[in-house]
Formats: structure tokens, C-alpha cells, sequence
């Protein structure tokens, strides 16, 4: 095997043929038999070649010929090196027998949320990043049960930060009689205090680097801050910091902020809107900046950006149609607040345990008569897609639902008929 150069057939005089004891090492560690010093060696030989902007040439057709070619590559959210096959019609395959002729497992992540996966809080310390080595993809022990499109997924980056949302309550719209006043900085105020009672790793908050403006990152603030703090890192967790930022828009590595400013990231962005149903802005997105494998110092590793209602209500939704659902629910809470009825709006990040099994309703309201004092629970789905799959998970998950209160399903008929408002006033009853 060889490290080439980028961007060529593999045959030129500059390449550098691996030593073989590497590439027995780099091929055990594909094949699933290697050793932790395997894996050291397979990382160290990943890393050099996308540092030196190189590939890897396999010998699997012989000296003379066009090598099948390797590209090193980092699969962020995984914290995974891996060697992905690059395949054209114009590049050479891989003999069969050849330990490279199968692509390694990777768990890409191609979309976000799903009804039928159930989404619990995620365990642990509100961190991210792991300490070095990370790891490097093996495949499977059965090549019976290898499995090369992987089940979605979800990011533990997202589940944090749905974390940190649920615990600052951003996700429930008190009554509106309470006299909450709405506002950008309010919803930045109550993440930081929430941010206050969790801990990165023991001993440290999160509100100890966590930073809310884009500033402190671009003037390396934060990095001044984790290089103070890395004295009282404890053994066992990875130095890293976050940073929580309103953004209007954002496209592949790049973050794009209000006022025209703009932060990258060193991969790409996650979030549900990566999918063919591009979710549009606003996105409340967290970042968190950590050592960069490839280089010495800190920097903004990755981030996801999680759709909001708006730049005053940092309440999560799940696709367009969902933000209009809840505008509908607004326009009701507003007219029940004149008919002296109080409504709080309730959007679960995580599912909800029932006799029947764990549900996540996509809105629940409770309405109170300050006249009466009657009460109601009502759990609002918005039905924006008919799939077979969700009408399978809904068969599933809607009568789990029931058992936390009546279902009311709103359709995008209804939305654009105007219809949807009089359905959810006439369901409450109040």
C-alpha cells in the first residue's frame, strides 16, 4: 500500500509505499482482529493522510497497475476515523479477496428524528467529546448480518441540547395571563441558569463554558478559557466547551448569524433540516469547540441546529408545518385568554412512559376556566406527512397518547383552510 496524492490515479513517483508491518496492522484492524496498538496505528495513519492531503493506494492489482484508492476520512458525530473506498467508473475496483473490497460500517447519520425511535434524555455528563484515541471503524463480525444502511439515529449533541432546553423550560408556553414577557434575551437568560445545574464533567458546569454570542469565539475567548480550565479538567474527560447561538440560516459548515456575521465549523452541521424536507430557519444551534485532532489547539468541532418557533420563543419543531401547528395553538391560547381561559402549551423534547409504552406527542395543551375552574388535557399531533412507515408508527404510538389525554390530530388541509383553529377551540371546550 501507498500514500498518494490527492486528486490522482495513484501511479505517480511521489507516493510513499507503507511499511508492512503498518498495513497488517491497518488490515487487522479492518477486518475486526485487531489490537488496541492496531488502532493506534490505523488512527495515527488516518490523520497523517488528511494532513498531508494525501490518499491510500491499496496493491491488491500489483505495482504496475492503477491502485484502488482510499480516502482518509472523520465521521464527527461518531468520534470515528475510518478509510472510505472511493469508487467511480473510472477508478479500479478492489480484487474480491482483497480485505479492502467492502466498504467499513459507519454510523452516518441521515436523519434526525423519528416517531417510531423512541428518544430518551441522554445519561451522563453534558459532554460530547471523548479523550484520545478515538476510534477507528471496524466492520462487523458477521459479513451475514452486515448491515451497510445503519437505522437512523440520533446525534448526542441534539439529545444535550434538548437536554439543557428541558431543563430551562424554553420548550412550555406559560398562560398568557402569568405575564411571562417573551424576548430573545429572556430565553438566553433561562438556558444559562438551567446551565448553572449541570455539570460538564465533575466538578465543572456547564455555565462555566458555555457562551451565548459569537464573539468570544471568534476572538478565541472561549479557547483562553478552556487552556485556564484545563488544569481542573479531571482524569477520563475531554477538555470542551459550547456555545448556544441564535442563527437565522445555516448551510454546510457554516453557521450564519444575524447581521451578516458567519461562524464555521470544522464539519458538517447537523440538524432534521440536512434532509430532502429542508426545515427553514430559525435554528437555535450549539456548538461545541474541543481539541482538533488534526492540529494543536482548540477549535468549533461540530454543531447542530435545532428549528425554533422564532427569535422570541425558542420552542423546538420538527418541520414547517409543525411551526404553523403551533402558531394555531397560539392564536387559540390568545383567544381563550380573552374568554377567561388559561392555556399552557407543552412541547416534549423526550418521550413520555405510558402503560402501553413510551410516546412523544408532538404538543400537549392543559387548559383551566379562571371562571369555573375546569380543567382539560389535550395532546395535539401535527400530521404534516402521510408515509407508510409513520402510518405504521402512528397505529403504534397514538393510542399510548390517548393515555395522557385526548388526541387531536391537525392535518395540512385544515391548516391551509383555516380550519385548524375552530378544531382545536371546539376540542377544548372551554
Amino acid at each position: 500500500m501507498w500514500l498518494v496524492d490527492r486528486d490522482t490515479d495513484g501511479k505517480g513517483k511521489s507516493r510513499i509505499p507503507l511499511p508492512a508491518d503498518l498495513r497488517a496492522a491497518l488490515v487487522r484492524w479492518y477486518v475486526g482482529e485487531g489490537t488496541p496498538h492496531d488502532e493506534i496505528a490505523g488512527i495515527t495513519l488516518v490523520q497523517n493522510a488528511r494532513i498531508g492531503h494525501r490518499w491510500v493506494a491499496c496493491n491488491c492489482l500489483g505495482a504496475d497497475k492503477a491502485p484502488p484508492i482510499l480516502t482518509p476520512a472523520f465521521l464527527s458525530e461518531a468520534e470515528t476515523y475510518y478509510l472510505r473506498r472511493l469508487t467511480s467508473t473510472k477508478r479500479p475496483e478492489h480484487r474480491p479477496d482483497c480485505p479492502f473490497f467492502r466498504d467499513q460500517v459507519t454510523n452516518r447519520i441521515t436523519e434526525v428524528r423519528s416517531h417510531a425511535t423512541p428518544s430518551m434524555p441522554p445519561d451522563g455528563f453534558f459532554s460530547v467529546l471523548k479523550p484520545a484515541p478515538e476510534h477507528l471503524a471496524q466492520r462487523p463480525e458477521d459479513d451475514a448480518t452486515d448491515d451497510r444502511t445503519r437505522n437512523a439515529s440520533v446525534p448526542r449533541l441534539a439529545r444535550l441540547l434538548w437536554r439543557l432546553m428541558d431543563a430551562a423550560s424554553v420548550n412550555r408556553i406559560a398562560p398568557i395571563a402569568w405575564g411571562h414577557e417573551w424576548s430573545i434575551r429572556g430565553e438566553f437568560a433561562a438556558l444559562t441558569t438551567a446551565a448553572a445545574q449541570i455539570e460538564i464533567a465533575p466538578g465543572i458546569e456547564l455555565a462555566r463554558a458555555l457562551w451565548t454570542h459569537a464573539r468570544p469565539l471568534t476572538a478565541n475567548v472561549v479557547y483562553a478559557s478552556l487552556r485556564a480550565l484545563e488544569p481542573r479538567w479531571p482524569k477520563g474527560h475531554a477538555s470542551q466547551g459550547f456555545v448556544l447561538l441564535y442563527a437565522p440560516a445555516f448551510k454546510g459548515q457554516e453557521i450564519l448569524l444575524p447581521g451578516g456575521e458567519s461562524v464555521a465549523i470544522a464539519n458538517r452541521i447537523q440538524s432534521p433540516s440536512v434532509r430532502a424536507n429542508r426545515i427553514a430557519g430559525p435554528y437555535l444551534v450549539l456548538i461545541v469547540a474541543g481539541q482538533y485532532p488534526e492540529a494543536h489547539g482548540y477549535a468549533p468541532l461540530r454543531a447542530y441546529a435545532q428549528p425554533i418557533h422564532s427569535g422570541n420563543r425558542f420552542v423546538a419543531v420538527d418541520s414547517d408545518f409543525e411551526r404553523s401547528v403551533l402558531r394555531t395553538i397560539l392564536e387559540c391560547q390568545r383567544l381563550l385568554h380573552r374568554r377567561g381561559v388559561d392555556m399552557a402549551i407543552d412541547k416534549p423534547l423526550f418521550d413520555t412512559l405510558t402503560r402501553d409504552g413510551p410516546c412523544r406527542p408532538d404538543f400537549v395543551i392543559e387548559a383551566r376556566s379562571r371562571v369555573t375552574g375546569e380543567m382539560r388535557t389535550l395532546v395535539v399531533e401535527a400530521m404534516g406527512f402521510e408515509t407508510e412507515d409513520y402510518a405504521a408508527a402512528k397505529a403504534v404510538t397514538h393510542p399510548r397518547m390517548a393515555r395522557i389525554g385526548p388526541l387531536l390530530t391537525i392535518g395540512r388541509a385544515e391548516i391551509e383552510t383555516e380550519q385548524a383553529l375552530g378544531k382545536l377551540m371546539s376540542a377544548l371546550g372551554l
